[in-house]
């Protein structure tokens, strides 16, 4: 699937977020834990900086939480105060189809789907708030298909979500040590 891009390049940073959720027990009798994360990657001047970031919420949904992971990770970018170039990888067919197809159809409808209400709204509604600060690509992966990044994704979103803690903000990535000892195992 082909990225949608919202505004236009004002930066030669090229940013590269790996973002996933979890929701355990999804489905099932409330409460279900959740959790978003996401690996961040900044190139710049020839190198990669890595920084991760995740958050949880009590009682969640896997869309929800796939919708914070976004969220989280624009917000702590927009925080840099300048205009990005930002890739954004995710798993989740709800999150990029959203950002590429349907998004810009609910804003023509006044926020509102062909059926009806669109669920999340504050969500879908902050989310292109942030969106529009930056030059975006959306990008799916297959879950679970072997990509390392993702997998350390859902390995932070699955963490946040059993111990219910947040990064408050971001922080120095784990990536390469956890990816070390997977290839160990």
């Amino acid at each position: 699937m082909t990225g949608r891009t919202t505004g236009r390049p004002h930066d030669t940073n090229r940013v590269i977020v790996h973002a996933d959720e979890a929701c355990l027990g999804n489905g099932r009798e409330p409460p279900t834990p959740g959790g978003a994360g996401g690996l961040v990657e900044v190139l710049h001047k020839g190198e990669v900086v890595r920084r991760d970031y995740f958050v949880s919420e009590p009682d969640t949904t896997n869309n929800r939480m796939a919708l914070r992971s976004a969220i989280e990770a624009l917000t702590l970018l927009s925080a840099r105060g300048r205009r990005l170039n930002i890739e954004f990888v995710s798993d989740s067919n709800y999150l990029i189809q959203g950002m590429n197809e349907w998004l810009e159809q609910w804003r023509r409808r006044g926020w509102r789907r062909k059926t009806g209400a669109i669920e999340n709204l504050e969500l879908w509604q902050r989310l292109d708030e942030l969106a529009g600060n930056h030059n975006v690509r959306w990008r799916w992966v297959r879950g679970h298909a072997g990509d390392p990044r993702n997998e350390y994704a859902n390995f932070l979103a699955t963490r946040a979500a059993k111990l219910q803690h947040n990064s408050e903000g971001l922080v120095e990535s784990g990536y390469l040590a956890w990816r070390d000892e997977q290839e160990y195992k």
